[in-house]
This record gives structure tokens, sequence and C-alpha cells, in this order.
């Protein structure tokens, strides 16, 4: 779809071209919040019509629904480059500066308004998981692929990277449904059952939105790949910048926290009403999915190759989520803690900026 809509404009004057990306990154991001929504909100009432217990549809159902949408953007871009024999720079830029997102904007808004007093068993068990998936997925992306065409100033996730995040998604995943069997008393079912207690939806009715949802959701996707890297080739041209630069900050910023709105949404309305401690379980999943479930399903269907630059990323990515794991061994995340994350996310934007503007390559 996205070459068909390319191939569309390409005769275009392009101002009207320009205006084309832009619309098709606003439409998709709308389609990939709002069919998301329905895609959860069915599939949990087919989930409920199967007698399955409400507190592993939240465990899994609504915990990869908020990733649905870097799912899409990814593994589009990851086909899209599969076609065009060009860097995933939008892919893998989605889910590194959606963590990143997530962790200092995300969170960082969050605390600001409330702070958060943080489990015994969150920063024993699930922090310290975040942080070895995060160092993971950031040796990855710093091993050179085995692929003879990959430039040594390139980098990239391959195939059999790919389904090692997978195995490690499934692995999770089962460790959850395990853990919950066990010992429900450590998880907020009140939490997971609210996303889940909705009235009661007719079978037929569920399926249909599934459908309707998944294709929303896919559509979205194509969208926001042809908004995105119509933008940054459309910017990179004008400015005579490096394309692939051009695309990781699109990736890094636009895209990243257009993706990343189901979580900034609820974590913000969650902070209002004073139960802060959503934003951080939301965080702390949502984290975990973009990185094992939406980066190995996209490099499994094409290995994710990419500019060094992103390495810088990934260690940045890893930092913060070392220090949101130092901060966790405290017990209580404070507003200066939410205040000191949002600084450093105004401060990663302006070196994205710059290192676009200047050609960096680090």
């Amino acid at each position: 779809m996205v070459e068909l809509l390319n191939k569309l404009i390409s005769g275009w004057h392009p101002a009207l071209q320009i205006a084309m990306y832009v619309v098709g990154l606003a439409l998709g991001t709308f389609c990939l919040v709002k069919f998301c929504d329905i895609f959860v909100d069915a599939s949990s009432a087919i989930a409920k019509k199967l007698k399955i217990s409400p507190l592993i549809i939240g465990l899994t159902i609504v915990a990869i629904g908020t990733s649905l949408p870097e799912l899409a953007v990814s593994v589009s871009d990851s086909i899209a480059c599969l076609k065009s024999n060009g860097n995933a720079n939008v892919a893998i830029g989605n889910v590194v500066g959606s963590n990143i997102c997530n962790i200092l904007l995300v969170l960082g808004l969050s605390v600001s308004f409330t702070p958060i007093a943080i489990k015994k068993n969150v920063s024993k068990r699930e922090l310290p998981i975040l942080l070895g998936a995060t160092a993971v997925v950031a040796l990855f992306i710093a091993m050179f692929g085995l692929n003879s065409a990959i430039s040594l100033n390139d980098l990239a996730v391959t195939r059999w990277e790919g389904i090692i995040l997978v195995a490690l998604m499934i692995a999770y995943m089962t460790y959850l449904v395990v853990t919950a069997k066990k010992h429900p008393e450590q998880l907020d079912v009140e939490n997971v059952e609210e996303n889940v207690d909705k009235p009661a939806m007719p079978l037929w009715k569920a399926i249909i939105l599934v459908i309707v949802g998944a294709t929303g959701i896919i559509l979205g996707g194509q969208f926001v790949v042809f908004g995105a890297k119509g933008l940054a080739l459309k910017g990179a041209d004008a400015l005579k910048l490096d394309a692939d630069l051009a695309e990781a900050l699109v990736g890094l910023t636009i895209v990243a926290v257009g993706t990343s709105l189901p979580e900034l949404v609820t974590s913000v309305i969650a902070a209002k009403k004073g139960e802060n401690e959503i934003a951080l379980g939301n965080v702390i999943g949502s984290n975990l999915f973009n990185m094992l479930f939406v980066m190995g399903i996209a490099a499994t269907v094409n290995p994710l190759t990419t500019g060094s630059q992103v390495l810088i990323d990934a260690l940045f990515m890893l930092a913060i989520t070392a220090l949101l794991f130092v901060f966790g061994l405290k017990g209580k995340l404070k507003r200066a803690h939410g205040i000191t994350l949002l600084c450093i996310y105004f401060v990663y934007l302006t070196y994205l900026i710059l290192r676009t503007v200047l050609g960096w390559n680090f």
C-alpha cells in the first residue's frame, strides 16, 4: 500500500505531496488509536464469552493491545523495506523511541502529577526483567548482522535475533499467566478488571469488530509509514540532510509519540484520578511488549537494518531504563524524579534535532 500511495502522488506538486504525507501521518495515527480500542474491547468480549479469566485477559489481550500501534507501524516498515531494500529506520526508531517516550515523557508527566509508591515485587521482579530485556535488545542492535550485503556503517536486528525476542515474549507471557494463577494477590486485579469489565457484547458483533479493528490497525500502520517516511525524505532533500538521520528522527519522535498515545492518555488520566500506579505498570508492560513482541515479529518478517547512529539511541534507552531501576530501588517515584525525566527527554530531543541538522553519526 505504501508503494501504491507513493506512485499515486509521484507526479504531484511537492507542496501537495507534503500535504498528503501530513494527512497520511495524522490519519494513520488516528486509525491506530481508535481501532486499537475497538480491537481490544472486542477481543476481551470474545474471551469472556469463552469464559477466560478477566485477569488473564488483562495480562494478555489488553497488554498486547496497547502495543498494536507500534506493531502495525514496525511490521509495515519492515515489509516496505523488504520490497525496497532500504533501511528500517522507522521500524527500529519507533520501538526505541516509544520506549524512551514511555519512560521520560509518559512516566515523567504522570509522576509530576502524583508520586508513585513502588511495590516490592515490582522493584524486585518487573523492573529487573525490563532492564534485562532492554540490555538484550541493545546488544542485538549493536551486533552486526550476518549478511554480507549490510554495510559496516549499518546495524541490524537479524531474523534469528527476532525469533529469540519472540521466544522471550512467549516465555514472559507464560510466566505472567503462571504467576497470576499461583499468586493472584501480587497483581492488581481491580485495575485489570477495570479494563475488561464492560457490558456484555454479542458474540457476532465482537467477531465483526475484531476484524474491523485489525483491518483499521493495519491500514493505520501503512498510512503512518507512508506519511513518516515521505516527510523525512522530503525534509532531507529540501535541507540537504542525511536521509537515514531524517528517518530516524521522525521515527524516534513523531511516530514514537503518536504510537504511544494510548499509553500517554491512559497514564495521565490515571494520574489525575490518583491511580498513578497504573502508569508505572503501563510503562513496564508496554516497553517489554514493544521490544520483545513488536521488534521480534518485525525482525522475523524481515531483518531490520538501520544506520549506525541508532546504536546511540539504543544505549540511551538502556541508560534511562537503568535510571528508572535505580529510582525504583528507593521504593517511590517522587515529583523531582518526574521533573528529572522530563528534562532528560527535552535534552534528548535537542540532541536528535542537532544530530539530524549537523549530520552527526553518533
